[in-house]
């Protein structure tokens, strides 16, 4: 390979990875005034997505020769959806009430009017950006992006499959997606550092927040124990079954969906969705959490069973920032520049909503990344907040994947209209 990292050993890039998180988590703790003062602007897990990044622009490491990602997403995800599910409260999170699915749609809504928008806009002054004929229209490029920002990759790939974009020039808009939703979720991450200062000047009621985390710190202090080998394996054991189910059971329904059912088999059906194997994986996962929710097992809590997870949901923060190349923020900057507009737009929508109904960054954060970052990512910015508010980013994930393409296609009806007039 002409311009391969200078690591590809997968145990050499997971040992980086691990480096790169030692260093945040070991500074961070540092009480000296630099740090102190640097972490003050620049929260933890910001750096623990920006790091790899930096080793992946530099050529040091890559994820496209690597599986810890793969790995990180499929194994790691679901198991710290187990572990930080364990302890939740259900009804708590009902109790958050409307306002986190008004934040949901609004992000939906900001990807739908969002694309139109930047099409027009970009049209404007640079015509030839937005243009393009038959397949190679970019109209059809950018059905695809939103796909991937309503839903994720079934919904992306259904998006492909039903406009019939140029497959040759996918990769350019696969490059604005990667791009445009890591610059996103790095603006996320810095704000949940001055998540205070956002929510005074929303005025938002966070109390439904405070009393869920107040309840699961509780229940965690009131069964908190010094945990032995035989809680770590425990733990350990009950969250990889609980894992290896979770996979069975994403392969077994969506094969059986996939050979009985034309409309989730068909790629270009907007039920599509309902066969991807990642879908039911992180479904099973959290319903799988939720159930023992209510046996002794969420005792193991008081072992450190979320901080277990937590260690995972950083692993795989460090593998998705090992996916964002700097060096090409600039390599296509016609489409970047629309993709940029066009998020703009989603996160000025999603403001206007918060502020006009005064709900907290939290669901700011989390209603914007269930729809962009997916399943990948939502429960990441979640548990940033509090490890027992994973769930709700995963059940809002898991939301996004079944509006993601019908979202998705009006979204593109709207920008062939703007496009092609």
């Amino acid at each position: 390979m002409e311009n391969a990292p200078l690591f590809t050993n997968d145990a050499i890039v997971f040992g980086i990875l691990m480096l790169s998180l030692g260093l945040v988590f070991y500074t961070e703790s540092k009480k000296t005034k630099f740090w102190t003062t640097f972490y003050k602007y620049i929260p933890g897990l910001l750096m623990c997505y920006l790091i790899p990044a930096i080793f992946n622009s530099l050529n040091i490491i890559s994820a496209d020769t690597s599986q810890t990602y793969f790995i990180a997403s499929r194994y790691l995800l679901p198991a710290a959806l187990v572990l930080m599910t364990i302890s939740i409260d259900l009804k708590a999170i009902f109790n958050l009430g409307w306002k986190a699915l008004i934040m949901f749609f609004t992000g939906t809504l900001g990807i739908v009017i969002g694309g139109p928008i930047a099409i027009l806009l970009i049209s404007t002054f640079s015509p030839e950006t937005v243009g393009g004929a038959g397949f190679d229209a970019v109209w059809r490029g950018l059905s695809t992006l939103a796909g991937s920002w309503i839903g994720g990759g079934a919904n992306q790939a259904a998006m492909l499959e039903i406009y019939e974009y140029n497959q040759e020039l996918y990769g350019g808009m696969v490059l604005v997606d990667i791009v445009v939703a890591n610059i996103w979720m790095a603006i996320i991450l810095l704000g949940i550092g001055k998540r205070k200062k956002i929510d005074n000047w929303l005025k938002a009621d966070n109390s439904a927040i405070d009393e869920l985390q107040a309840k699961v710190q509780n229940f965690s202090d009131k069964i908190t124990r010094v945990p032995t080998l035989n809680d770590y394996m425990m733990i350990l054991g009950f969250t990889f079954v609980a894992v290896g189910i979770a996979h069975f059971g994403s392969e077994e329904i969506s094969s059986f969906l996939n050979t009985n059912f034309t409309a989730v088999s068909d790629p270009s059906s907007p039920l599509s969705s309902f066969g991807s194997g990642f879908f039911w994986l992180i479904t099973i996962a959290t319903v799988i959490g939720i159930l023992l929710s209510y046996t002794k097992v969420k005792n193991y809590e008081g072992a450190g069973a979320s901080k277990i997870g937590s260690i995972f949901i950083y692993i795989l923060v460090a593998t998705i920032g090992m996916k964002m190349d700097l060096n090409k923020i600039l390599e296509n900057p016609g489409l970047i520049l629309i993709g940029l507009v066009w998020m703009t737009i989603h996160a000025v929508l999603l403001i206007i909503v918060a502020k006009l109904i005064k709900a907290p960054y939290f669901f700011l954060a989390v209603g914007s990344q269930a729809n962009v970052g997916g399943a990948a990512s939502a429960p990441v910015v979640a548990a940033a907040f509090h490890p027992s508010l994973a769930t709700v980013g995963a059940l809002l994930a898991v939301f996004g994947y079944v509006v993601g393409t019908y979202g998705a296609i009006l979204c593109t009806e709207l920008m062939k209209i703007v496009a092609t007039n």
